[in-house]
């Protein structure tokens, strides 16, 4: 069994907590308090500076191995997020029909909420069918502050044909 290692970074909507190992990220958790900085492990080095990259609007996707525990359904959700496009975002009844299973809206948002990799796994681009902002694990603000980010950059990179 290999170690769990732990890496802080702190983003302009707070602090992060990143944890994983030599198979791959584990967790990445928003913090509602400060935290000293520490060395980052050589495990996490490759995740902290994609998501430094990801911050700073020079990354649109992660290259990163993932090592994430769930249940099968859980896991068809979340390899199903990874495909929905940077600066854009869809419904949860979108996500459903994506999954070929239109019935299991309130089992999508379930999953969707319990994604352990919050931004590689951009749980964030998941709307209401309203169009409105629901359920974010860190906050309603900083999933605001994400899509704001996201389609910022999207725009400009559009804009001068990186995308």
């Amino acid at each position: 069994m290999s170690s769990i290692h732990q890496a802080f970074l702190k983003s302009p909507i707070g602090y992060i907590e990143v944890t994983g190992s030599e198979k791959g990220i584990r967790s990445l958790y928003f913090l509602d308090f400060k935290v000293k900085p520490q060395p980052v492990p050589v495990s996490l080095r490759h995740c902290i500076a994609q998501l430094e990259d990801y911050f700073h609007g020079q990354r649109a996707s992660f290259d990163l191995k993932l090592d994430l525990t769930g249940s099968d359904f859980q896991l068809q959700v979340w390899n199903e997020l990874l495909k929905v496009p940077y600066g854009t975002t869809i419904t949860y009844q979108d996500l459903a029909r994506r999954i070929g299973n239109l019935k299991a809206i309130r089992a999508v948002g379930g999953a969707n909420g319990r994604n352990p990799v919050s931004i590689i796994v951009p749980c964030h681009r998941i709307i209401g069918s309203n169009g409105r902002l629901v359920g974010y694990r860190g906050g309603l603000k900083r999933k605001k502050w994400l899509l704001e980010h996201e389609h910022a950059f999207a725009q400009r990179d559009l804009f001068y044909g990186k995308l």
